[in-house]
């Protein structure tokens, strides 16, 4: 009986497709504008031409059996040559957190100008 209830509570498995669909819509929603070319999906601060910021793509799966993720990257400061944080998101919740993190770096980057 406890090992039906285990299955019960657990989270449903996660889809990078469909979570990157909704991530592109709400980086669109924060209005950055997407870089035109395939992927990785590149996207810019509004009104500065080539200053990319974002950076997101389906992690391409391996043979050692990682989870189905989201390679995903961020700057630290909006530059030509910016330096990178990347991550893998592979969770409902790493996506969460990942997009609460830069929605404050905009917030900040917005602020400075």
């Amino acid at each position: 009986m406890s090992d039906d209830l285990g299955d019960f509570f657990a989270p449903p498995p996660f889809k990078p497709d469909e979570a990157l669909v909704q991530l592109r819509r709400q980086l669109k929603d924060l209005k950055l504008q997407e870089q035109p070319g395939g992927t990785p999906h590149r996207f810019a601060l509004p009104g500065q031409r080539g200053v990319v910021v974002a950076e997101l793509q389906v992690a391409s799966s391996t043979a050692d059996g990682a989870k189905p993720a989201i390679a995903a990257a961020v700057v630290k400061r909006p530059l030509q040559r910016p330096e990178w944080v990347r991550q893998q998101l592979d969770s409902r919740d790493a996506v969460r957190k990942w997009l609460d993190n830069l929605k404050r770096q905009l917030a900040i980057w917005t602020d400075e100008d």
